[in-house]
């Protein structure tokens, strides 16, 4: 599952990150509005994580922006204002939960899963698939023991096709996963670069309404 977390204090937002990994998350870590609003825009994240108290707005504005544009995904509010009024308006901005600092990661995590609604996965930190290595951590990508140079949508499609290695991945699925605006001619023109890239022998194939890689 992916986290974007919006926290501008360094020492929390880091330790926030952490945890979250060490539990099984992958984790994008900002620190503004708008930061948090251009990662919101590039990825379709499974839970949002917001400070409200963030150097260029309020945290509960992106989750406005979020469910103005039709955006469901789970949001979670951290943030040391925690009376009845604070709270009444982060569930009034479209935020499901609300935990008041200090808190411990592990609850944290906890409600993340909830929120979330699946069960904790493993890390699986680092996909391979014959040839071809994926570091999800670190976001970066080797064949052959040659580093490749990936775009952050060249990425997240192709960790999705390698997580899921072996079954057929759909057009709708990948749009959805890797892009808060899902376009399947702009996953078509990202699958057409990855081939390029990945070279031969091809590993991304045409299946029915959707792509396959293959084991």
């Amino acid at each position: 599952m992916w986290i974007l977390v919006c926290e501008d204090d360094d020492d929390l937002g880091d330790r926030v990150a952490a945890g979250l990994r060490e539990a099984g998350f992958i984790v994008d870590l900002t620190r503004n509005l708008a930061e948090a609003g251009r990662s919101c825009g590039t990825r379709r994240y499974d839970c949002l994580i917001v400070d409200r108290g963030l150097p260029d707005g309020d945290g509960l504005d992106l989750i406005r922006r979020q469910r103005d544009s039709g955006h469901r995904t789970p949001a979670l509010v951290i943030t040391a204002r925690d009376s009845p009024t604070d709270r009444s308006e982060g569930y009034a901005s479209g935020a499901d939960d609300y935990l008041a600092k200090p808190f411990s990661l592990s609850e944290l995590a906890t409600r993340v899963r909830a929120l979330c609604g699946r069960r904790p996965r493993s890390p699986a930190p680092v996909l391979t698939v014959g040839d071809l290595v994926v570091d999800r951590l670190r976001r970066r990508v080797q064949r052959n023991g040659v580093l490749l140079t990936m775009t952050s949508r060249e990425f997240c499609a192709l960790e999705l096709l390698a997580t899921r290695a072996g079954t057929m991945v759909s057009r709708t699925e990948i749009a959805e996963y890797c892009s808060a605006t899902p376009s399947l001619t702009s996953v078509e023109d990202v699958i057409h670069r990855l081939d390029r890239k990945l070279g031969e022998p091809q590993l991304i194939h045409p299946t029915g309404p959707g792509y396959l890689m293959h084991i």
